[in-house]
């Protein structure tokens, strides 16, 4: 008979806090699930009231581009939704097991200051997206290759962020939607070697890898820093102790915790309320592109503005423009630079023409809206290709613009970009409410981890405080810079850090766990979103 092998089992973490699972588990309320339903409610009604006021102008032969339009949007409100499982329960972990907040107070106040982010917020995230996609696909949004595109990198951003979510993981929807992005462009080069496709734009894919990679680093220093400073500048004892029991902290102290969840909140609003706004942006430039290829707000006046800036620009391209040139398809020319960054000869030639094209076609309609609605899409690709071939060229430093010059182009790329890349007020309502159910229904699983798993001990006031004072600043700086940063992976390193500084021990599973979805999630995303775009481009 065999002997029984005794096996070592390892300690079990510290027991979780009662208190605070008694919270959780608690209904919110009457009172709660009425507020959020109005808000849902109205949020609902305005966004629906203000999408058939713009598609009320579109004339279609067919019901097929609203039918299109319906699938996708859903499908890219879907993204937030999840996003709002992960994100916005880190921005509550904090104030939940510090007892500053009731949990479903908590994630109300925090689901409002994430849809006054989402709706400050500047776009310029959301267009920083964008430009790491294939410049073929974004100019062909509205057919089967770049509708293909959209729906591979949402659908493959849903699957990875639920899978992660399920498990309790802290993983990050930024890193999962570069992913996705990586994933098409290359599976879009793969599949066309011979047409000289493009794939992914390294150049900006690195600019964003670095705030990706540097963020987390950032949060876990700075935290562990600020609490260290803590300690040494304020000394009043409570300030460094855990709960006891389910007895709120100090007024001062709870004051201090909600300002920095308020601040996390709307710094993520703000910041990651975007992600999802430059891919819904496409979308609606791909099937109803009558309504939204141009911005229609710019009229008459602005349009005259806008004449004389480009007569400016055209002036500066003109002493650059070099005598071996040969004219060509304006377009076509500056969409090869962008896609292979060679200057040529030619280069020049065609960024002058496409200004002055643009310039005329402006001028003869008066009015963005005045556009004819077979031509929305044509205006808009042109000031695209024209507004990202003068962001090459300054980035690059080709030609060398004198600073007079790069002031005059600048001034004529902000003019282009007003045109094109906006962001509806309703598309940011939209964001916001997805962003917020998705809060209400998932935040409990990343909101334990973060509270509970992370440490060894639990979360003192200061820590909380530190971690996510840390995380407000980084996001919001970030969103100054129009990069997208992590929300999770800042938030959760931040706690890491104060509770390596407090001597409080690291749970390393919880640590190792989410390294390896931090490692993971953007060769994953690439693989799930090349799959899904290459059995797309099979099906249609």
């Amino acid at each position: 008979m065999e002997r029984a092998t005794s096996v070592a089992i390892p300690p079990s973490p510290a027991a979780p806090p009662s208190a605070v699972h008694d919270k959780l588990n608690k209904s919110p309320g009457g009172i709660g699930i009425l507020v959020f339903v109005l808000a849902l409610i109205g949020g609902l009604i305005y966004t629906i009231y203000q999408l058939s006021h713009d598609l009320s102008a579109v004339h279609s032969a067919t019901i097929w581009p609203f039918l299109l339009l319906t699938v996708a949007l859903l499908i890219a409100l879907g993204f937030e939704f999840v996003n709002g499982f992960h994100d916005t329960a880190n921005a509550v972990a904090t104030v939940i097991y510090t007892h500053s907040l009731e949990p479903h107070v908590a994630v109300v106040w925090s689901g409002m200051w994430n849809l006054i982010g989402v709706l400050t917020s500047s776009g310029g995230v959301a267009y920083s997206i964008v430009t790491l996609l294939p410049v073929e696909l974004i100019l062909q949004v509205g057919h089967g290759a770049g509708m293909d595109m959209v729906f591979a990198l949402l659908i493959a951003a849903i699957i990875w962020n639920l899978s992660t979510w399920w498990f309790g993981l802290p993983a990050s929807s930024s890193h999962t939607l570069v992913g996705s992005i990586i994933g098409v462009g290359i599976a879009n080069q793969l599949m066309n070697p011979k047409t000289g496709t493009s794939g992914v734009d390294w150049a900006q894919a690195a600019n964003v890898f670095k705030v990706l990679l540097i963020s987390p680093i950032v949060g876990f220093v700075c935290a562990a820093l600020l609490l260290l400073l803590l300690k040494l500048l304020v000394r009043k004892p409570e300030l460094y102790q855990s709960p006891k029991g389910d007895t709120p902290p100090p007024f001062w102290i709870r004051g201090l915790l909600v300002l920095t969840c308020t601040g996390v909140s709307f710094g993520h609003g703000s910041n990651d309320g975007q992600k999802g706004m430059g891919l819904i942006m496409l979308i609606l430039i791909g099937t109803v592109p009558t309504a939204y290829a141009l911005n229609h707000a710019v009229g008459y006046s602005q349009v005259q503005d806008f004449i004389a800036v480009s007569d400016s620009a055209a002036n500066v391209l003109s002493h650059y423009v070099s005598p071996h040139a040969v004219m060509g398809e304006a377009r076509s020319d500056l969409t090869d630079y962008i896609r292979t960054k060679e200057f040529t000869p030619n280069t020049m030639l065609a960024a002058r023409q496409m200004v002055i094209e643009i310039r005329d076609e402006v001028r003869e309609y008066k009015s963005l809206a005045g556009v004819p609605a077979d031509q929305q899409s044509n205006v808009r690709n042109d000031m695209y290709v024209a507004s990202e071939a003068l962001r090459l060229m300054a980035k690059a430093h080709n030609p060398k613009f004198t600073p007079q010059e790069n002031a005059v182009l600048a001034n004529y790329k902000k003019h282009l970009d007003l045109s094109t890349k906006f962001i509806p007020p309703w598309v940011k309502v939209a964001v916001a409410l997805a962003l917020g159910l998705g809060t209400m229904v998932g935040w409990k699983r990343i909101v334990v981890t973060v509270g509970e798993k992370i440490g060894k001990e639990h979360l003192t006031y200061a820590q909380g405080a530190s971690a996510e004072i840390v995380a407000a600043c980084t996001i919001i700086a970030a969103d100054q810079f129009k990069m997208p940063v992590s929300t999770t992976h800042v938030l959760s390193s931040g706690v890491a850090g104060t509770m390596l500084a407090n001597g409080s021990g690291l749970q390393l599973s919880t640590i190792r766990n989410i390294a390896l979805a931090w490692i993971f999630t953007l060769p994953a995303a690439a693989l799930l979103a090349a799959g899904i775009f290459w059995v797309l481009r099979q099906i249609f």
